[in-house]
């Protein structure tokens, strides 16, 4: 797939003319990345979006200088884009972006896109369109915290985790799980060992087997 391809397959470049594709993708470079490499940190000064070739990326946030914990705010995955805040106000990075197993990533540089978007102002769409994703996620995710309780926030990410298999390795560690669920290593270890106890999901190291779905989704709902 070329890097036109890749980029049009995006909302955020799904209006965007051919021709100014092209431009885009001519700056664009491929950045492999090893488990636990920083793409960018919180507070960083930004010049470039990026696509998720293959791996995944995680999105956080951490609660220093209070501790070492963080918040992960999206686990980002093949053909998903990011860190396109910056181009569009200016502004520091918001969150981190690390690679939670070997990933590659496409990097596009700022000013090719932004020199495009202004000869082109109907790629703007596409940026709304992204932009209207990514507060529906938020939507649900403020949702979730204030109507389902740790265990069933625990149910809801492992069901996504799985991504509709019932056998699945989990592809975080629990504390990053953790992260995900927005609480303590501790509770969500106590939620998955509830789940064992009643007989919905079998366990052993990062490999899940979850025998009642259903049982599962009830409870993340």
């Amino acid at each position: 797939m070329t890097h036109e391809d890749i980029l049009s397959n995006t909302a955020f470049f799904a209006e965007t003319p051919v021709e100014a594709l092209t431009a885009i993708a001519a700056s664009a470079k491929t950045q492999t990345l090893q488990r636990g490499d920083v793409l960018f940190n919180e507070g960083d000064t930004p010049d470039a979006l990026f696509v998720v070739l293959t791996g995944r990326i995680a999105i956080a946030i951490g609660n220093k200088p209070l501790d070492s914990r963080e918040s992960m705010l999206a686990l980002m995955e093949d053909g998903d884009l990011f860190g396109e805040l910056g181009l569009l106000d200016n502004g520091s990075r918001s969150a981190m972006a690390r690679a939670i197993e070997t990933s590659s990533v496409l990097c596009i540089p700022y000013a090719p896109v932004v020199e495009q978007m202004r000869t082109h102002p109907t790629m703007l769409w596409g940026v709304t369109k992204l932009l209207a994703a990514r507060l529906r996620v938020m939507d649900e995710v403020l949702a979730d915290s204030v109507f389902l309780d740790v265990t069933g926030r625990t149910a809801k990410r492992l069901l996504e985790l799985s991504g509709g298999s019932d056998d699945f390795v989990l592809p975080v560690t629990q504390e990053e799980l953790a992260g995900m669920v927005g609480a303590s290593r501790e509770r969500v270890n106590k939620a998955i060992a509830s789940f064992i106890r009643l007989g919905w999901l079998k366990q052993q190291d990062r490999r899940y087997h979850i025998i009642m779905r259903d049982r599962m989704t009830v409870r993340s709902s």
